[in-house]
């Protein structure tokens, strides 16, 4: 019962929007001379604004407003705003360089010809409609044959065969020992995006379950199943019981709580019935004497289920998941059902994604390095990285000043979040180190097997962890990637190249906007370091205590504020922002804007920044941060992610934000009974 799966290796990402009256005036000098900005004059879209909209009472509509106004989102998307922008241009990108690389070909087992074969093969439709399901056909056999809950467990096991299971387990970091990989157990196994969709009766939630069950009907249809009704049935009714033992998702934030070192034995303690040892033995993990198990209340019911639970139920359920799970590599009849229900009924998307851009998903998804090799050198110059690192440092001094003058932190405290600080490393661009990938093996027109093997491979890469210290020059993004995280078993935090642009970064625009966007973000991700979860790893990445005792509860006191600020958020009709899931982000950009406000103060040394076509230096940092919150999601989406996204909505990011600075009050003289008002005893300063 036990789905042996990859996964990132604990990182938290970035992923994952009246006039300009100032209460004091700046004196207004010439603006330097620069090259033109990718943006606007200077870095911002002025025409983007809606001044009929006043600061104070919505700051992403003063900002944004006349964009979303009239801005639609693409068909083929979910939402769409910088960060979708920048993915598609990213995309295209990729595109370029993977079809340049298939059309000059390369030598069998080169990374050229496993790029031009692996996307070749998953862009021609035609070659996979021809094959039908037979390419799928012996997992069907091995599934339809399983008599015993042992061989079912080992058929789940075995890697490259890609069904659900309750129980997960996954290759990632010892948190609290850096130096070590370490087998990691996790409850999974839903077909719904988390367990909320199964338990809630109000709003969409029963027609989405309805809907759900008619999807799995017809899947296994086009699969030719029979009996597609009644199993559909049973699947529902299956994950709706394993939906039951799944913690509220909050509470998977904790890394107290989800660090569980057990042995082997205390393993099989938990379910003495289950058999544990032929689910290792299967994937490979036969020797592995010790497992962090994350929901530790959760793997005993859940094995106890697997057991209780007909094999009969468990092929069906295992059937529809394998063709779920390979649907985009499948006859378009079976990948556009699949479609249908994940897109367009869960998540309001319109229309399927054009197959080049999947294929191109794929490719970087399975050799998404060897692309970021050649990515780079086009599209990342070094002077970017430069000043990418000059930026880092800045917002490092600025960080260290503010925790200097916390008020609710103790001298003993500070000592070790300054040398937590100074050991913080960034990595900026791309790896020093490309991944080898001469193991894996693409085939001309085998969507399928590539997908398959490419499986197989990433789970062997991982198996070898397992025998060799830490490799802490490891990215676990692409360059071509548009996102950042914070990795705190490293305590490092990462910059692909691609987020490393306009509007989030540009070497040619105003130096305030700068630090509005990319400082944000450089801010947010070292904020991961010192936010609800990541402050409880140390300066050697060790999860530990290291806090004064009074200090947490201080500093507990402050963020309980910010929760009720966020639960108070509605976006959807009986559908709150849960403060307590989000508050790693939003610490992150509560604190990351700070720091990134006061490093933008020290690079100044104390020079009035210049207006630029009237508007001051603080106002243009402030539409920096909420030009790169700009964005429009479609309801099913928006749902989508409140239930299950670390994330805030775009909207709260910039709104949320900025109404608990004092300088963005005074920088759009914001004033009691403005919506976005708080009082000053009110707002929330952490870092």
């Amino acid at each position: 019962m036990i789905m042996f799966t990859r996964r990132a290796m604990g990182a938290s990402s970035l992923a994952l929007l009246a006039g300009c009256a100032t209460a004091a005036t700046e004196a207004t000098t010439a603006a330097p001379a620069r090259a033109p900005a990718a943006i606007g004059a200077w870095g911002v879209d002025l025409a983007a604004r809606d001044l009929n909209v006043k600061a104070g009472d919505d700051f992403a509509h003063y900002a944004q407003g006349t964009w979303m106004a009239n801005t639609q989102i693409p068909a083929d998307r979910t939402r769409w705003g910088t960060f979708d922008i920048l993915r598609e241009k990213a995309d295209r990108d990729a595109r370029t360089i993977i079809e340049e690389v298939a059309l000059a070909g390369g030598q069998p087992g080169s990374n050229q010809q496993k790029i031009a074969d692996f996307y070749n093969s998953f862009l021609n439709q035609e070659a996979i409609n021809a094959a039908g399901i037979a390419p799928l056909q012996a997992e069907l056999d091995a599934i339809a044959a399983l008599r015993t809950h042992e061989q079912t467990i080992r058929l789940i096991s075995t890697p490259g065969i890609a069904v659900n299971s309750p129980i997960a387990v996954f290759v990632g970091l010892d948190e609290r020992n850096p130096d070590r990989y370490i087998c990691n157990m996790t409850h999974a196994g839903l077909g719904l995006p988390e367990r909320e969709y199964y338990r809630r009766t109000d709003g969409e939630f029963p027609n989405i379950r309805s809907q759900y069950t008619a999807h799995i009907e017809r899947l296994l249809t086009l699969a030719g199943q029979t009996g597609g009704a009644a199993k559909a049935r049973a699947i529902l009714a299956l994950e709706t019981r394993i939906a039951e033992h799944h913690w509220p998702i909050a509470d998977r934030r904790n890394r107290d709580r989800t660090y569980n070192l057990k042995t082997r034995a205390e393993i099989r303690a938990l379910a003495p019935n289950f058999p544990w040892d032929a689910s290792f033995d299967a994937a490979g993990l036969g020797g592995v004497q010790e497992v962090v198990i994350s929901e530790l209340s959760s793997i005993g019911p859940l094995a106890n289920l697997f057991m209780q639970t007909p094999v009969s139920t468990w092929r069906s359920y295992l059937t529809y998941h394998l063709i779920h799970n390979n649907a985009a590599v499948l006859p378009q009849a079976i990948d556009d059902e699949n479609f249908d229900f994940y897109g367009r009924t869960l998540n309001g998307q319109p229309s399927q994604r054009e197959r080049w851009k999947r294929a191109v998903q794929a490719v970087n998804g399975s050799l998404g390095e060897a692309i970021g090799s050649i990515y780079v050198q086009r599209h990342f110059p070094p002077e970017a990285k430069q000043q990418m690192t000059d930026l880092v440092e800045n917002l490092r001094t600025a960080y260290g000043q503010r925790i200097d003058q916390l008020p609710w932190m103790s001298a003993e405290t500070k000592v070790a979040a300054r040398e937590k600080l100074a050991t913080f490393r960034p990595k900026i661009g791309y790896p020093d180190r490309w991944r080898d990938y001469s193991g894996l093996e693409v085939r001309t027109n085998d969507a399928f097997g590539n997908a398959k093997r490419q499986s197989v491979f990433d789970w062997n890469h991982d198996l070898a962890r397992l025998s060799r210290p830490t490799d802490k020059d490891e990215w676990f993004m692409t360059p071509q990637t548009v996102n950042a995280y914070y990795n705190p078993v490293f305590n490092e935090i990462v910059f692909p190249a691609a987020i490393l642009q306009a509007p989030f970064f540009d070497m040619n625009a105003d130096p305030a906007v700068n630090y509005g966007a990319i400082g944000g973000v450089i801010g947010h991700e070292m904020g991961h370091g010192f936010d609800d979860q990541g402050a409880k790893s140390d300066a050697q990445g060790v999860l530990r205590d290291w806090w004064n005792a009074q200090d947490v509860e201080r500093f507990t006191a402050v963020t309980d504020r910010l929760v009720a600020q966020y639960d108070a958020f509605t976006p959807l009709e009986g559908i709150n922002v849960n403060g307590r899931l989000t508050l790693g982000e939003n610490i992150g950009d509560n604190g990351g804007l700070q720091v990134a406000y006061h490093a933008y103060t020290l690079s100044r040394n104390g020079a009035p920044a210049a207006d630029i076509d009237g508007i001051t230096g603080d106002q243009r940092f402030f539409l920096g941060w909420a030009q790169v919150w700009r964005a429009l999601i479609r309801d099913a989406a928006l749902r989508n992610q409140i239930l299950t996204d670390p994330h805030s909505p775009a909207l709260y990011r910039t709104n949320g934000t900025v109404r608990n600075m004092d300088a963005w009050y005074a920088a759009f003289n914001v004033q009691p009974g403005d919506a976005l008002y708080l009082a000053p005893a009110d707002r929330v300063t952490i870092w």
